[in-house]
């Protein structure tokens, strides 16, 4: 089921998924690094990149929704 949908999903969605892993992994990055280092402000400015990665997160599981919605009402 998981294989088929995403074999059948749309390429927004994907774009959406993978920008969304990717703040998230850079934001934890530079979380680690800012506090292995004592660099607080990279710590700090690591939160929002964090937040609009859970935020890409969020349109996509919408935009994953509507899809879904228009398939069932086929």
């Amino acid at each position: 089921m998981l294989n088929e949908f995403w074999s059948t999903a749309s390429t927004t969605y994907k774009a959406l998924v993978f920008s969304a892993m990717s703040l998230i992994a850079v934001g934890i990055i530079m979380t680690i690094v800012g506090n292995a280092t004592h660099n607080q402000v990279l710590a700090t400015l690591s939160l929002p990149v964090i937040g609009l990665g859970l935020v890409l997160h969020i349109v996509g599981l919408v935009v994953r929704g509507q899809e879904m919605r228009r398939r069932i009402k086929k």
